[in-house]
């Protein structure tokens, strides 16, 4: 591998510790790596041994719902409800379709466009309905293709968890129907039916509520229980790992938002199986040091609600705020991060959070706690999937980028003919798309091209560590390490090592006088180093600050000194 196909990958945000650099030049190293399929995935390093505490979040994380089975049961009974309210019963038509919808979209309220955008505003893809919009087509919409989020964000509404999957295919269909309905009047901002207007927004809204019933009445709910088999994903490999944890000295917490009856029911299902020993298996319960349903998340990172108990028989709370200790066996209900964090006497960076919602999970519990944070991404899988498979492709784009910069070769500012590259630009164009398709109808989670999607710098940003399950924890040892890659910046992923760099002397610059002092320090020409001083000794007056002789920081191994 070249050293600029190992940045990638380091860019890419794999494990530091499992890069394959077996073609080093100067040690000749193969370093283990696991099985794709099998890895943890690095933004900040991490030492196990220093997480005392590991929460889990209920939906998508340890209960994980089958697709598309689940998003095919959603998909109906949101059509269904939202034919009941008075939509067209020609909306029964439509079946759901795994193939278009991606998370991270868009959806603008105001043109009724689901979009696909960089971490910066600009719009990286633009649908209406089934109608991908041509690159003219968006500009007319949205200058320069750009949306300012802190002007215009709140007519954006983000689908980013896998509950929105299904949403985010009938917000399609909804305004496909409208806009090619000959009975409607379309317009920019919604479709007319003689004296009747309705707007992007109000059909938006109309969704989103009916959504929320479909949560808040229990009724998905319901039908996921009553056929539990078909919609819940059983994995002997849970109370697995939960009980080497505690054969670790780790301790367990749930912390959810779903009720204590449906939270009971997934977890005697999930929890039904043969411990590793081969006992029999015990209560779903007893595997956690502390259980909050009915959390409330975000609000839980906030100013969260009263902790009470739940009656493990009957689900109903009991009267009064819990004080003291958590007990072993007891549920509980509501809460808030700081009363639970003082509750299990945590300081938060000794706990690692592990969810599906960026926002609900991963977001609030860094951001506002400190907390440590692993997302589960079942995206993961088909991603490296198309890494892994679609390698050809990969290696024609970068025959076409090397043909591309050669065809620029020995031209500078003073270059007047300007080369065809029309027909390799062109070619650049078609394997891109066929990159893209392979994904799905929108393209990929996690970047559109070569540019990354405003899910994939939620992801950089807000998780420690990443991966398609939790479970991948079992093939590492609790004393791991996750040490971070170099995040690489275009300079330093695209220029060889072995690259010889000619300084242009006449650029007078802070960067190149202070390598100008560097060398007369390393001739022992300024100060030098100093040694720390006994306690209590006042050292004379150090004209220039000294050379440190010790590491100034220790985050790349998540050590405190």
């Amino acid at each position: 591998m070249s050293s600029e196909g190992l940045d990638a990958k380091m860019l890419n945000g794999g494990d530091a510790s499992e890069l394959n650099i077996s073609g080093s030049h100067h040690l000749g190293l193969r370093k283990y790596k696991r099985e794709p399929s099998q890895r943890i995935f690095v933004n900040r390093s991490l030492s196990m041994h220093k997480i005392k505490y590991f929460g889990f979040d209920l939906d998508y994380t340890l209960a994980v719902y089958k697709s598309p089975q689940y998003e095919k049961l959603t998909f109906r009974l949101l059509v269904d409800k939202i034919v009941s309210i008075g939509y067209p019963q020609e909306l029964s038509k439509f079946k759901y379709d795994a193939t278009f919808a991606v998370r991270g979209l868009m959806f603008d309220k105001k043109y009724g466009n689901l979009l696909k955008m960089d971490t910066f505003g600009n719009i990286l893809v633009c649908v209406h309905g089934f109608k991908f919009l041509t690159s003219a087509e968006i500009s007319e919409l949205y200058p320069n293709k750009f949306i300012p989020f802190a002007k215009e964000g709140n007519r954006l509404y983000v689908l980013n968890t896998l509950f929105h999957l299904p949403e985010t295919y009938f917000l399609a269909c909804i305004v496909n129907y409208f806009s090619t309905k000959s009975t409607y009047m379309l317009e920019a901002e919604g479709v007319r039916e003689g004296d009747l207007f309705m707007s992007w927004e109000s059909i938006f809204q109309d969704i989103r509520q009916t959504v929320d019933w479909l949560h808040e009445s229990g009724v998905l709910k319901d039908k996921t229980v009553e056929n539990i088999e078909e919609y819940v994903v059983k994995d002997s490999r849970i109370p697995k790992l939960l009980q080497r944890m505690e054969a670790h000295g780790k301790r367990a917490f749930l912390v959810t938002n779903s009720g204590y009856m449906y939270t009971k029911k997934i977890m005697e299902y999930l929890f039904d199986v043969p411990s590793e020993s081969g006992e029999p298996a015990k209560s779903w319960y007893k595997y956690f040091d502390a259980c909050i349903v009915d959390a409330k998340k975000p609000l839980f990172f906030g100013k969260g609600t009263i902790l009470r108990q739940v009656d493990l028989e009957t689900g109903s709370l009991k009267i009064g705020r819990h004080v003291g200790p958590f007990k072993e066996g007891q549920v509980y209900s509501g809460g808030s991060c700081d009363e639970f964090c003082k509750l299990i006497n945590s300081t938060g960076n000794d706990i690692l959070y592990i969810g599906d919602h960026i926002f609900g999970d991963i977001l609030k519990s860094k951001k506002e706690r400190g907390w440590r944070t692993f997302l589960v991404v079942p995206e993961v899988a088909s991603d490296l999937s198309v890494w892994t498979e679609k390698r050809a492709l990969f290696e024609r784009l970068e025959d076409l980028d090397a043909e591309l910069a050669n065809t620029y070769k020995n031209m500078d500012s003073s270059t007047v003919a300007a080369p065809d590259t029309n027909h390799i630009r062109s070619e650049i164009k078609k394997i891109v798309h066929e990159m893209d398709m392979c994904h799905g109808k929108l393209g990929g989670l996690f970047r559109s091209g070569s540019r990354q999607t405003f899910f994939a710098s939620q992801v950089l940003r807000y998780a420690d560590l990443y991966s398609s399950t939790y479970l991948n924890f079992l093939n590492y040892p609790f004393s791991y390490l996750f040490r971070a890659p170099n995040q690489l910046m275009p300079h330093e992923a695209t220029v060889d090592h072995s690259a010889v760099f000619h300084e242009q002397l006449d650029t007078y610059s802070p960067a190149l006088s202070k390598k100008a002092a560097q060398q007369q320090d390393q001739n022992g020409e300024t100060t030098p180093p100093t040694t720390p001083t006994k306690k209590g000794h006042r050292p004379s007056v150090i004209k220039i600050a000294p050379i440190p002789i010790h590491i100034t920081h220790a985050h790349d191994d998540d050590e405190d000194e």
